[in-house]
């Protein structure tokens, strides 16, 4: 198996469906072995239905109640087979033939690769509402002065591992919300995993659960979290 994508879903039912098809007809390219594993973070609508409706053939994990997207990750990327391992947002923000670009970084030695909307070369062709933006500047400049990543871009759901790199990262994490990204990337880069960034394109959807009073709150406190679990030899 060389790719598995794994796609953290919750509450997903009205837009999981095309982007399940969009997959489906990119894989349907490809000359080499791939999987699509759906982890159901306890949604109460129809996402497992309609996942099932569009392809009967992708792997479904479903548990109750809502452990939120970093667990969701954790759960598909363990499961998964794939020499490398592909998180992929279910609003499909990312076109999945973005997926191309990330095989002459993986043959170049990354063990990690992360799509970043801030990179010269970068497409936006629709962008997050202000709000979201500003709160994705101010955390990334939160987690650069507390030296916990240097990217620009942590938050891009869009991010490729080598199962080599997941043994490494996942056991490891310990956030379940909002900022396990940038949690997965200090631990990567702790254990001197060789991390590159890929300008994407990037089309926002405009459905989101962020709350930015309590977000803005938690992403703070995560990013001093891990500073603290580090301290204390959690990534070690």
């Amino acid at each position: 198996m060389r790719l598995s994508i794994v796609i953290p879903a919750y509450n997903e039912e009205e837009r999981i469906g095309s982007t399940i098809e969009a997959i489906d007809a990119y894989r349907a390219t490809l000359d080499y072995d791939s999987e699509v594993i759906v982890v159901d973070d306890g949604s109460t609508d129809d996402t497992v239905s309609v996942v099932h409706d569009a392809d009967p053939s992708a792997q479904v994990i479903s548990y109750h109640p809502n452990r939120g997207k970093g667990h969701a990750v954790r759960t598909g990327m363990t499961a998964a087979k794939g020499a490398i391992r592909l998180f992929y947002d279910a609003d499909a923000s990312t076109p999945i033939d973005e997926v191309e670009k990330l095989w002459p970084h993986f043959e170049a030695g990354a063990e990690i690769v992360i799509g970043s909307r801030s990179l010269p070369g970068s497409d936006v062709q629709i962008h997050q509402p202000w709000y979201r933006e500003n709160m994705g500047r101010v955390f990334n400049g939160i987690i650069r002065v507390l030296g916990v990543t240097r990217f620009p871009d942590t938050q891009c759901g869009f991010k490729a591992f080598t199962a080599h790199a997941c043994s490494i990262v996942f056991p490891r994490q310990t956030i379940d919300r909002f900022s396990f990204d940038a949690e997965l990337l200090y631990i990567a880069q702790k254990h001197e995993l060789p991390i590159a960034q890929l300008p994407i394109r990037w089309i926002n959807c405009p459905h989101t659960s962020l709350n930015p009073l309590s977000d803005s709150t938690r992403m703070f406190w995560d990013a001093v979290t891990i500073r603290f679990n580090d301290m204390m030899g959690r990534y070690q």
